[in-house]
């Protein structure tokens, strides 16, 4: 079964459908344009497109019913978001990203892009590109140029009127690979990141309706915020703008996890003893306000060089520093529920900006501390690239 990006609803590839091209056909023919149902009701979009119409999504084309123009354009048979170039042809992967009000999701995803644009992308030998119009242009003017040239965080995230969801940032990565005795292919991994706000993650109704993808996502990035938590909030920096107390007993990283794992759960298990198998990043991030009380030596204050393996000795002394700072931020109920709960998890610390933001609204420098290591770990989960030997 595949798993749109855009929508999240699973389907098999003789379910895709197409959309005309809207060009004249082969008798002269033109399809009219006409606002489309399913992606107003999915995703809030109300473009005038041409008609949508099902075939085969098993072939390369289809040819109009309308027109009977050849159209190359497949769509996801729910929604009828047009999807990625090859879907459901290549090997791909999605990743699904979620956190809480003020946990710095969108900075994180922001410069994690960036950086698998340039700095650890050259290390990975991997491309990362737009999967469609409305995130290649998104992206640039009001994500990476906002942070990287105006010096500008993120405005925050609006909440979502029910039941239409935002339509997602969706990026496709392509790496090569070499399979035992045979020749390189070209793995696709598709990233779809969706900026969901706050609010609409305070609710057990909310978290079902803006993150069903999550039982579709091969892999998770849950983004928590150690300065939402009380041990861990009286330890910052003295300048550290800490996150809104307004409601922090539904913000609590805890609560949100909960939530996350109640969804899985009821989607993704059959028997009650059963653990979910997704693999989960469990990152923390500003962790820039919170170094100077780590142990001298502590693997959270190493600064490696990105590599194209996964540092499995590196990532487990992360992972056994998180696990016992949590008993002095929140106690041990974040690990407790992990271990009952999850298959495959691993604790990162990040930090996406490096250092303190001058003000609420702009940042100095941005100097990204361990952002890439959750997604390097997913990927040699995925044994998309390898892992060292522990």
């Amino acid at each position: 079964m595949l798993a749109c990006p855009y929508c999240y609803n699973r389907f098999t590839s003789k379910d895709i459908g197409f959309r005309c091209t809207g060009r004249p056909g082969p008798d002269g023919q033109t399809c009219g344009v006409e606002r489309d149902e399913n992606l107003v009701r999915w995703l809030g979009i109300s473009t005038q497109l041409p008609p949508a119409f099902t075939a085969d999504g098993r072939k390369a084309s289809a040819r109009c019913p309308k027109c009977h123009g050849e159209t190359p354009y497949h769509i996801c048979p729910t929604c009828h978001s047009r999807l990625p170039v090859h879907f459901g042809k290549v090997d791909s992967r999605l990743i699904a990203m979620i956190g809480a009000r003020e946990s710095g999701k969108t900075v994180f995803m922001t410069v994690l892009v960036h950086e698998l644009k340039h700095r650890v992308g050259r290390y990975l030998d991997a491309a990362i590109m737009g999967s469609d119009e409305r995130t290649i242009k998104t992206f640039d003017r009001d994500y990476d140029d906002r942070l990287y040239r105006q010096h500008a965080l993120p405005e925050s995230t609006q909440p979502v009127a029910a039941p239409v969801l935002q339509q997602p940032l969706v990026f496709r990565m392509a790496m090569q690979r070499r399979r035992l005795l045979s020749r390189q292919y070209e793995q696709q991994t598709i990233l779809s990141f969706f900026d969901t706000a706050g609010e609409n993650l305070t609710s057990a109704e909310s978290v079902e309706l803006n993150v069903r993808y999550l039982s579709s996502a091969d892999a998770i990035i849950l983004l928590l915020d150690p300065l939402q938590m009380a041990g861990a909030r009286s330890q910052a920096l003295e300048d550290t703008i800490l996150p809104s107390t307004a409601g922090a007993g539904i913000d609590r990283p805890f609560n949100v996890l909960s939530r996350v794992t109640d969804l899985l759960r009821a989607s993704a298990t059959s028997h009650p003893s059963q653990r979910i198998q997704t693999p989960v990043a469990v990152a923390f991030s500003k962790l820039d306000a919170l170094e100077h009380t780590f142990p001298r030596e502590s693997p959270l204050t190493r600064r490696p060089e990105p590599r194209p393996v996964f540092d499995t000795q590196d990532g487990l002394a992360v992972h056994h520093q998180v696990q016992a700072l949590l008993d002095e931020w929140e106690g041990p109920q974040i690990d407790q529920l992990m271990r009952h709960h999850y298959a495959r998890y691993r604790y990162f610390g990040i930090s996406a900006l490096g250092a303190l933001p001058l003000t609420a609204d702009t940042v100095s420098q941005i100097r990204p501390h361990r952002v890439h290591d959750p997604f390097m770990w997913l990927l040699s989960e995925f044994g998309t690239i390898p892992a060292t030997r522990g």
